[in-house]
């Protein structure tokens, strides 16, 4: 139990439930973030220890996940205080209870740009802005050539590819992710090698494109197309690195206009990812 600085409240922090962590989803989605409809089903088994909640006289106020995925890298998100809570120190509580779950390890983090300030307080370090593209796809059905469906690959190998892509093995995440039942998945292959994949579900508002690899421009674009296409002619999001022109150029091509953007931030050694690949990023919340 945590003692707030600027009253005589007690705030409680503890490891959330799983019925919490859907709260937080919806925290999440009053914010304007946008999660996905199943998205704490991947989210909560990576660490249910690194989601923490926050009670005041029992009842939750803020949140904070900092799963860690292995011994050296781990990634924060869902930092919020229930809007009428903020101000009185709740907010830096339940940091400091975050951070020290993250302990030494190097950690990662998708922030709203007006908090970059004080993300750098406690040692971060911007690397690259993300920038969210969002808006209707309008193309012409059909099959694209080297798109597959998930089907057609052992689970296995597309996590081998995605490995490249992110600073700590992340396979439990990834086949939860890629789960028939609640998001389409297409695989890209080039003479019998998986040269690119990428994944789309359904959010609060419209479809989300995440992750989006691949090995080059054209073989992001024949995935976006393909998986824009199971999107029911709805709004399609995707959040692509900004220094990845490419990507930038990619999600233009398709008209689909800047609405939001977040700044990625690293505390300790940032990791040496291909961006130069990476067209659309998994998750702000999870990395």
């Amino acid at each position: 139990m945590a003692k707030n600085e600027d009253s005589q409240d007690s705030l409680t922090i503890r490891s959330m439930t799983r019925a919490e962590a859907d709260l937080i989803v919806d925290w999440a989605a009053n914010e304007g973030w946008n999660p996905g409809l199943g998205d704490a089903d991947c989210f909560y088994p990576v660490d249910r220890a690194g989601f923490l909640i926050g009670l005041l006289d029992g009842k939750p106020i803020a949140s904070i996940s900092v799963p860690n995925y292995d011994d050296n890298f781990g990634f924060l998100g869902f930092y919020i205080v229930h809007p009428d809570f903020r101000g009185k120190g709740y907010g830096l509580q339940i940091w400091k209870a975050g951070m020290a779950h993250l302990g030494e390890r190097t950690v990662g983090l998708d922030g709203v740009v007006d908090q970059q300030a004080n993300y750098e307080k406690s040692g971060f370090k911007l690397a690259h802005r993300n920038i969210r593209y969002g808006g209707k796809v309008e193309l012409d059905r059909g099959e694209v050539e080297g798109v597959h469906h998930l089907s057609k690959f052992k689970l296995d190998d597309i996590v081998a590819y995605d490995r490249a892509f992110f600073n700590a093995p992340r396979g439990n995440f990834v086949t939860c992710w890629l789960n028939p039942a609640k998001r389409k998945s297409k695989v890209l292959e080039v003479d019998g090698k998986i040269t690119g994949y990428g994944v789309i579900r359904p959010c609060r508002k419209g479809y989300k494109i995440g992750p989006l690899f691949a090995d080059d421009e054209i073989g992001a674009d024949s995935l976006m197309r393909a998986l824009a296409a199971e999107a029911d002619d709805g709004e399609i999001f995707i959040d692509p690195p900004e220094p990845n022109k490419a990507a930038i150029a990619l999600a233009e091509r398709y008209g689909l206009k800047p609405v939001f953007e977040t700044a990625r931030m690293y505390k300790g050694e940032a990791p040496d990812l291909p961006l130069t690949r990476t067209f659309g990023i998994t998750t702000f919340e999870l990395g």
